[in-house]
């Protein structure tokens, strides 16, 4: 009688009956507590059996990093018992708040002059990476060479287009309507000279650039012109920065156009010397300076040329 009063009262008391498990047994509540640490508030968690840091990070919804930051013992593993610090956001926080700034850094524009001279040391590449450029804009705007090689002193126009900078702008001048005409006269007027001529602002290219686009303008300078295909070469030890030429047979002071076969690039030179008649220059047409080698476009020693100009 003693044992069923002592059994009822265990049912009625919610005790563990067959088939059913043990409060020791049942799964961990989230936390056992809250506690503050320097004004950020964390959830204390008891490690139960089989948890994993992983584990943690999902059901806290917070990272590795700010677990190991607020539990640096937990590098070695997970302990049953042990009392882990989630850090918890601070109440009536967004959450966004902590979130970094990842808008990137505006690049302050640099003020790019109209014109720019050329002075000692730079190049063509670093003046565009100066004023934000492109060289290629900067070649097409100054009517370059295509090694965009520029010279100390030489002006450059940094802004605008090639049209604009050779002729006065018109994009603001107001359409003129069509009128009838009766008569058509035999002769053209001509037309009225302007009250001011238009100033026009130009590059001045080097003199040996000029003569690139200089065409023989007479039957007879065609006739006398004078073509020889051969290698080239550079004339050794020279340090001058002209365009200058050892020829074998043009005269000194000849103004010669030397076209590499392989690029297409030329270069105008003036003859200053004879091509000596010795062994290293047996297979060799011309020599030039280094100046007139670059701007061939070749490093080589030896490169295959066309020589064109008219004897003196």
């Amino acid at each position: 009688m003693t044992v069923i009063l002592s059994l009822l009262t265990l049912l009625a008391l919610g005790g563990p009956g067959p088939g059913k498990p043990g409060h020791a047994k049942s799964a961990p509540a989230d936390s056992i507590g809250q506690e503050m640490r320097g004004g950020q508030r964390f959830v204390k968690h008891r490690v139960a059996a089989g948890e994993t840091l992983t584990a943690l990070t999902r059901r806290y919804h917070v990272t590795l990093a700010q677990l190991t930051e607020a539990n640096p013992q937990i590098k070695n593993g997970l302990g049953v018992g042990q009392i882990v610090y989630v850090p918890r956001p601070a109440a009536g926080r967004a959450t966004t708040a902590a979130a970094p700034d990842k808008t990137p850094t505006a690049v302050a524009p640099v003020a790019v002059p109209a014109r720019y001279t050329v002075v000692k040391g730079e190049t063509l590449f670093g003046i565009a990476r100066k004023f934000q450029l492109t060289p290629d804009e900067l070649i097409k705007l100054n009517k370059l060479p295509a090694g965009g090689t520029v010279r100390v002193g030489q002006l450059l126009i940094l802004t605008g287009t090639a049209e604009t900078a050779a002729a006065p702008a018109t994009a603001k001048t107001a359409p003129v309507r069509p009128i009838e005409v009766e008569a058509v006269p035999a002769t053209p007027a001509k037309a009225p000279a302007p009250d001011k001529p238009a100033q026009v602002a130009t590059v001045t290219p080097d003199r040996e650039e000029e003569k690139e686009d200089r065409t023989p303008s007479r039957a007879s300078e065609v006739l006398a012109r004078v073509v020889e295909s051969g290698l080239g070469a550079p004339i050794e030890k020279s340090i001058t920065d002209k365009y200058l030429a050892l020829h074998k047979t043009a005269p000194v002071g000849t103004i010669m156009q030397v076209k590499n076969a392989m690029n297409g690039l030329s270069v105008y030179v003036r003859v200053i010397g004879k091509l000596p008649d010795t062994g290293e220059n047996n297979n060799v047409l011309v020599r030039l300076s280094p100046r007139a080698v670059q701007k061939l476009g070749t490093a080589d020693s030896r490169f295959r040329v066309e020589t064109n100009y008219i004897p003196q």
